[in-house]
């Protein structure tokens, strides 16, 4: 009996030069695991997210360019995944203007990266939507879209995008239950062991902070750049500590096992911070050389670039028109031809009981929700700092009622209908007894 594949996307937004931060904790993991028997990889440049922050057309042609041959040279096989440009697949934005019909507005409201905006905006003293686009506002049904396309089972994201993938969900359980089941409910993936690499200056390489390395800096220019990393006065032949080394730190993320402990004994035993230098840069450019080499090549031929990524859209559309086409006309966007064989067929809605979601966000605290019977939100807890304590409100929330637990009013945000709350409540009671 055959076992069907698991689907894994990927979104990378095309802007800024990668890094060897990127290529350590996103790149090589993520080409790895696109190998692994059983994992169907679907993987894109997401350049429609990138407008929201980037305005300047030319940079987002070739930041498109640079990520692309950036994943082909670092050995992503475009015959064994899925590889594709998001703009190349017509389906994805008609299917968020579709998911944005079901969602609400007040799921929306509570997205960090909006929520985020209009703090800075009222702490300035600015109206709260001062300079927020429709883009940044819609970005999650967007992204929804993304992963709904395909109906991806999985989505590898850091802790700050869990919510995103928390959306998908609500926003396909809310089309499933309106027009059927179309949608798989995606579950985010964390990654705890990703790997952070520090920069030139001993904090964590990011753009941000101006201390990247280039993943694809010429042979001398990185040779110049690990020279440069900061190290403390230690001389040669004093021991020198690998625990928070940047210079150890970099080595043992390239180097086996085996080469690690031998730079580790060469710390103990005195080595000039020179010669480390020296022996990481031959160990990082003996990787990154030969895919320096098929970047460079890529680079000066876009043309095959190109070529792949339409490619790749011809095997996504493959999957997204047919779905399309499903939901149009689960929707009524039908001919009207057909108007008199579904006339007399119109379904009663589905019927579904409302339900407590528990998780975790980004700020590392526990939340919990309840949605109805159509996946719109009655309740929405603020956090709390165990799952402990926030399913102990949930019992009681179920077991006593809105009104009966107002000593936890301080504790979630105000309902906006208190009558479809406490109906919700009664229903649960009445499930469980």
């Amino acid at each position: 009996m055959s076992v069907s594949p698991i689907r894994v996307l990927t979104g990378i937004k095309p802007s800024g030069t990668p890094h060897l931060g990127n290529y350590v904790g996103a790149i090589r993991p993520t080409v790895r695991a696109s190998r692994q028997a059983g994992i169907e990889s679907f993987l894109f440049l997401a350049d429609y997210h990138a407008l929201i922050s980037t305005h300047d057309p030319a940079r987002v042609q070739r930041s498109t360019l640079e990520i692309a041959a950036t994943w082909l040279a670092c050995g992503l096989d475009p015959e064994r995944v899925t590889f594709y440009r998001q703009s190349d697949i017509p389906e994805i934005p008609e299917l968020a203007w579709l998911l944005a019909c079901v969602g609400g507005k007040g799921l929306l409201n509570r997205a960090h990266a909006y929520k985020a905006a209009v703090d800075q905006n009222t702490a300035a003293g600015r109206e709260p939507d001062e300079g927020v686009s429709v883009g940044l506002f819609m970005y999650p049904v967007l992204m929804a879209a993304d992963i709904l396309m395909f109906n991806a089972h999985r989505v590898p994201v850091g802790r700050d995008q869990i919510q995103h993938v928390e959306m998908a969900r609500d926003l396909a359980a809310s089309f499933n239950h309106r027009y059927g089941e179309h949608f798989t409910l995606p579950e985010a993936v964390i990654d705890e062991q990703v790997a952070t690499l520090p920069g030139l200056d001993g904090r964590k390489m990011s753009k941000s902070y101006d201390n990247v390395i280039a993943l694809f800096a010429p042979r001398e220019q990185l040779r110049r750049l690990i020279m440069s990393i900061v190290t403390d006065s230690r001389a040669p032949g004093e021991p020198k500590p690998v625990e928070g080394n940047a210079i150890f730190q970099l080595y043992q993320a390239f180097a086996s096992p085996q080469e690690a402990a031998a730079l580790a004994r060469d710390y103990a035993a005195g080595i000039a911070w020179s010669e480390a230098k020296e022996r990481l840069f031959e160990r990082i450019d003996r990787e990154i050389a030969p895919m320096r080499a098929a970047y460079d090549e890529l680079m000066a031929h876009p043309e095959r670039v190109e070529a792949i990524l339409q490619a790749g859209a011809a095997k996504a559309r493959a999957l997204a028109a047919p779905l399309a086409q499903r939901l149009r006309r689960a929707v009524g966007l039908r001919p009207l031809t057909e108007l008199a064989a579904v006339a007399p067929a119109a379904a009663a809605p589905k019927t579904g009981r409302p339900v407590f979601k528990q998780y975790r966000e980004a700020d590392g605290r526990f939340y919990f929700k309840l949605t109805d019977a159509r996946g719109h939100v009655l309740l929405q807890s603020l956090g709390f700092d165990s799952p402990r304590a926030a399913g102990q409100a949930v019992a009681r929330l179920k077991a006593e009622g809105w009104a009966g637990c107002a000593d936890l009013h301080p504790l979630l945000q105000p309902p906006t209908d208190v009558a479809a709350l406490e109906a919700a409540l009664a229903s649960l009671r009445a499930a469980d007894d």
